[in-house]
């Protein structure tokens, strides 16, 4: 049986969970079990080539990335998770769609620290959040650039420390004094699976 297939069948039009019910998300759960126990990538931390990239959220279970479709008169965009294995760093990209000219957009840049073949740490360092277009915002990549080369952003441009939504990070399940983790189970060339300290399912596939 094609387990994959039975994944992406189940998640297909649920918005990435936004639209699942209740009877939806336990379909979906069973699914993401099976296809776990067919992983073919049993030590996944140790394939930077598999995961280095830009990924794009197929499906969810945390109710603070789903919340930001209830944000005022704004809906919940694209969101990425690109991985840059060489320095041990993720940028969570989130786009907010409003208004003409006012889309808004989400980052948050963490370090992680490999502590199995299969979980890693999460150490959260910055987040800037503002206007797309004030932004200069492109693409995920292009944005990061800017980030790897040390630009200042014309936005709430802060440490984590800081950072006023730090119980509503992106594709981590973490708190800002435990700090987080999260455990890849399943990866191939074009679909992974993550599971957060707090019990959240990332479903996401490869740009």
């Amino acid at each position: 049986m094609n387990y994959k297939k039975e994944l992406l069948q189940a998640i297909a039009g649920k918005n990435r969970g936004l639209l699942a019910t209740e009877k939806d998300k336990v379909q979906i759960l069973t699914a993401v079990e099976r296809l776990e126990d067919h992983n073919p990538t049993a030590d996944p931390l140790d394939k930077p080539d598999l995961l280095n990239g830009d990924w794009r959220l197929l499906y969810t279970t945390s109710k603070s990335i789903l919340g930001l479709d209830n944000l005022p008169f704004v809906k919940l965009g694209e969101i990425y998770q690109c991985i840059r294995t060489e320095g041990s760093k993720v940028y969570n990209i989130a786009e907010i769609m409003g208004l003409p000219f006012l889309e808004g957009l989400i980052s948050v840049a963490a370090k992680i620290d490999t502590v199995s073949s299969k979980r890693v740490n999460v150490r959260f360092q910055r987040s800037i959040i503002g206007l797309q277009k004030v932004l200069g915002y492109i693409s995920p990549r292009d944005l990061i650039n800017k980030i790897e080369m040390g630009k200042v952003f014309p936005a709430v441009d802060l440490n984590w420390g800081n950072f006023p939504w730090s119980d509503r990070n992106l594709l981590f399940s973490s708190d800002k004094n435990e700090g987080g983790w999260l455990e890849i189970t399943y990866l191939d060339e074009d679909l992974r699976i993550g599971r957060g300290n707090q019990g959240n399912v990332f479903i996401l596939e490869k740009c």
